[in-house]
């Protein structure tokens, strides 16, 4: 049994990614409550290596590729809910999973649940847990045409919400307009893309303008532009004072930047609109016990959504797990924004 591990230098920039044997690692018997998975597909997303050493997961060699789906090989004593041979979808540290999986439909591809874990769990946490996503609500998705942002577009667009969404690209412009609920519907998912990568369309004038000046009820980034002098792949994100100034009345900003700082000024708009911030972090969820049932009840209507094609994750061909420390590597450095691989 082989696993994908990221081997942690001195500096991000110094990690390496292995394959490696897993047999040492595999438990020889299963806790009562533990169910060990044999995994068929996994997505490859960026590591967040510092996350993982805040979060006290730090090893020298950290599991890549643990949003899984794969076969049930063995059940504990008192589990009841599986039984060998289920298809099941799961969070995992190596070739083997034992930790809170939940039953896959048959009909369902193994890449298309893989690539829909991660992200969709993201969706939901930022949209119901943190923003309180509600029918006549619109909404500003940064970057929509991301693996995340898609199905955040998704999965607001079914519970009745008005959705804009920025588009870094000209392909990405396109495809944001082509995006539909299903196949033969015309109406556009997406009720305004705002091409940010055009020099002349403004974020904060698109937003107040398609709102009628009210400013938007949500907004989900996909970082924040932190200083003038920024990396090329960084100049097309908003600065902070745009996001709170198109943001409305009593709105919701959800964040994925980890150092985001706010000024005084900052902090007197968002108190005079009694705007909240939250910071988007989908491992929360492992971080304490308590929460595992809201966390199992958000995976099983994932898997749910994506039975009934309300959410379609955007795959491309997966690669064999050989391949995979070349995808990962592509990922890591934001090359490519997602990979799949699959067990052959």
């Amino acid at each position: 049994m082989k696993g994908l591990y990221c081997k942690v230098g001195e500096t991000a920039a110094e990690a390496k990614f292995v394959i490696q044997e897993t047999v040492s690692n595999v438990p020889s018997a299963l806790g009562s409550n533990q169910v060990k998975v044999q995994v068929k597909a996994c997505a490859l997303s960026p590591l967040d290596l510092k996350l993982h050493e805040d979060l006290k997961f730090q090893k020298d060699l950290v599991p890549v590729g643990r949003e899984i789906v794969g076969i049930v090989l063995q059940v504990g004593p008192k589990v009841t809910f599986f039984q060998p041979d289920d298809e099941v979808v799961g969070k995992c540290y190596s070739d083997f999973c034992v930790r809170s999986p939940v039953q896959k439909p048959e009909k369902l591809r193994w890449v298309e649940v893989a690539g829909a874990i991660r992200d969709g769990l993201r969706a939901y946490t930022a949209l119901h847990t943190l923003a309180r996503m509600a029918s006549g609500h619109t909404l500003l998705v940064l970057d929509g045409a991301s693996p995340f942002g898609v199905l955040a577009i998704q999965l607001a667009h079914s519970h009745g919400v008005k959705v804009l969404a920025s588009a870094l690209s000209s392909e990405d412009h396109k495809f944001l307009e082509q995006l539909r609920p299903s196949v033969g519907v015309r109406e556009s998912l997406v009720a305004r893309v705002i091409g940010v990568w055009d020099a002349k369309v403004d974020l904060v004038d698109s937003c107040l303008e398609e709102t009628g000046g009210l400013g938007v009820d949500i907004v989900i980034d996909s970082g924040v532009r932190l200083h003038e002098e920024e990396p090329e792949a960084r100049c097309l994100l908003p600065y902070k004072h745009d996001i709170i100034t198109l943001l409305g009345v009593g709105g919701h900003w959800v964040t994925t930047e980890q150092n985001l700082q706010l000024d005084p000024p900052d902090s007197r708009s968002l108190f005079l609109k009694a705007a909240s911030l939250s910071f988007l972090n989908e491992e929360v969820w492992g971080a304490s016990s308590a929460r595992q049932g809201r966390y199992l009840h958000i995976m099983k209507d994932i898997v749910e959504k994506l039975s009934t094609g309300t959410l379609r994750p955007q795959l491309e061909d997966p690669v064999p797990l050989y391949d995979a420390t070349v995808s990962m590597e592509m990922v890591q450095k934001n090359q490519v924004r997602k990979r799949l691989v699959i067990q052959l």
